[in-house]
């Protein structure tokens, strides 16, 4: 029979569900969409994120997603768009570098640095970090940990304190929602920008295959 997660892996396990609604509720809703954050939702305690997915299913729509997200919306959901001094390409290279490491293949539609596909990549390291536990991996749970740790510290809080703000302005109640339980997440955007290295996984991520299939 299965052994029963223990209790650091349950709670990353709920992390994980947590941070992977997060990433639907800023996604553009398709044919699927809304069974797909009902289902997250009934996994999740977290009270703002229930609130978020039931107002969801009464305000969103496409049309409504491009128009806050979209060119002049009034909340740009992309990283970019926060970094004045940061180049694209740049930015999208260090982003890629990280997904290709761990192995994360997004399957949505939005650009790598979309604050949809971010959180998405923190609730695949979630995962990934239980998953290592279980297996008596500590040492790849550790840097598994860390690389989340500094993803979060390098990218989610450079736009999040001013994304969930224009959010909480917007007028659409669920992504107002869906910025606060964000914001709890990530924290305020640090005064000064932290180092840019990233973890060292390579040695850690050549016997990794396994883990990500």
């Amino acid at each position: 029979s299965a052994i029963a997660p223990a209790a650091g892996e349950n709670d990353l396990l709920r992390e994980s569900a947590e941070w992977r609604l997060l990433g639907l509720l800023f996604e553009c809703p398709s044919p699927q969409w809304s069974e797909q954050i009902t289902s997250l939702a009934a996994e999740v305690s977290d009270a703002g994120l229930k609130a978020a997915t039931e107002a969801a299913q009464q305000e969103a729509t496409e049309g409504l997603f491009h128009w806050i997200f979209g060119p002049g919306g009034p909340a740009p959901g992309r990283e970019i768009s926060y970094r004045n001094w940061t180049q694209p390409g740049y930015l999208l290279a260090e982003l890629s570098s990280y997904y290709q490491a761990f192995g994360f293949q997004p399957a949505m539609l939005e650009a790598p640095d979309h604050v949809s596909v971010e959180a998405a990549f923190i609730a695949y390291l979630r995962f990934k970090e239980a998953y290592a536990l279980a297996r008596g991996d500590d040492e790849h749970a550790s840097v598994t940990a860390e690389a989340a740790r500094q993803f979060i510290n390098e990218h989610l809080s450079m736009m999040t304190e001013s994304l969930a703000r224009s959010l909480e302005h917007s007028g659409v109640q669920y992504l107002g929602l869906a910025g606060k339980c964000l914001l709890a997440r990530v924290g305020p955007k640090p005064e000064k920008a932290a180092g840019r290295s990233l973890p060292v996984i390579s040695d850690l991520l050549s016997s990794d295959d396994d883990a990500t299939e």
